[in-house]
């Protein structure tokens, strides 16, 4: 793994696009061997630890690659227990990031269930600060985003440039097929969310997190009537 030196914001954009054009139909693999190289201790895998995917794919190309974990406080059980797994079996280094207030405290402030009277709000306080605050001395992040996932994911690039970070965003599975991440899981024996066994096509936080119909996309279950798609992490 090399050292990164310091870039601006100017270079990781330009590293970014450039990228994003000559890796556009690589392999997950290839793509997250890159960041790798470019990057080294400036990049991260994020997991919502709905599956170990990405992380199983990194950690691969890095042993003991950074996986950052976004605990709302408001996760299933089963989440918890499939990061606490993750960090316990994978050769990976699993960093679990909080909001700056607790459940209750949040509660004391705002009043409570913000989820269900202000989801973006809540959204923004329990993931989107604590994101942001946590990839500080990050360059480059992974994700398991895939294109099939909702209409707000079709265009996903393998790599792109994260203008709201100042980050480069890495998206190695972007291509994926709900199939292909099937295939893989059973091939490599990899960590999965019990959850998805159980009718969830999608894992957030407990209040706002259905299980899904047949038919729908696999979003579906996630702000259920709504017409919220996403927290902010990816727009």
């Amino acid at each position: 793994m090399t050292t990164a030196h310091a870039r601006t914001a100017e270079d990781l954009r330009r590293l970014a696009e450039q990228a994003g054009r000559d890796l556009g139909d690589a392999s997950a693999p290839d793509i997250l061997r890159w960041a790798v190289d470019t990057f080294g201790p400036r990049f991260c895998v994020t997991s919502s630890m709905e599956d170990a995917v990405v992380a199983h794919l990194a950690s691969r190309v890095a042993p003991g690659v950074d996986v950052v974990f976004l605990d709302t406080g408001y996760h299933f059980p089963e989440t918890i227990g499939t990061r606490d797994a993750v960090a316990a079996v994978m050769d990976v280094n699993v960093i679990t990031l909080t909001p700056r207030q607790t459940v209750a405290e949040q509660d004391a402030e705002y009043g409570p269930k913000l989820h269900d009277r202000n989801p973006d709000l809540c959204c923004a306080l329990r993931k989107v600060k604590p994101l942001e605050e946590g990839l500080t001395e990050y360059d480059a992040w992974a994700t398991g985003l895939r294109r099939d996932e909702s209409p707000t994911r079709a265009n996903t690039p393998v790599v792109g440039w994260d203008e709201k970070r100042g980050k480069v965003k890495v998206s190695p599975i972007a291509a994926w097929s709900q199939e292909d991440v099937e295939t893989y899981v059973a091939e490599h024996g990899v960590l999965t969310n019990p959850l998805l066994m159980d009718g969830y096509a999608s894992v957030g936080c407990a209040p706002c997190t259905r299980r899904v119909l047949e038919g729908e996309d696999a979003r579906a279950g996630r702000w259920a009537g709504t017409g919220k798609t996403e927290c902010g992490l990816h727009g």
